[in-house]
């Protein structure tokens, strides 16, 4: 299953370049930018654990269903990633 993240909003300024509305694909074992958009390896290596389960199908019930967001670890220039299953 495929998981596509947009950026939602970001919060000061991104060091890596985000831009609201970029998009990265998930599709285990693979990241892939979308339309130039970079891939930040600090964002990235947080969702990695949340990727990999939300990636997979699960019970109706299993709590990983309820994500619909994740963001950057940076605190300061906070980038915020809507999450889609395709």
């Amino acid at each position: 299953m495929k998981v596509e993240m947009n950026v939602k909003s970001i919060k000061r300024h991104c060091a890596a370049g985000y831009k609201e509305g970029d998009k990265v694909i998930y599709s285990e074992p693979n990241i892939t930018s979308c339309e130039g958009s970079p891939l930040c390896l600090y964002a990235l290596s947080s969702f990695i654990p949340y990727l990999t389960a939300f990636g997979r199908e699960t019970e109706d019930k299993d709590w990983i269903n309820q994500l619909r967001e994740l963001q950057c670890p940076d605190p300061a220039n906070t980038v915020v990633f809507s999450l889609r299953r395709n």
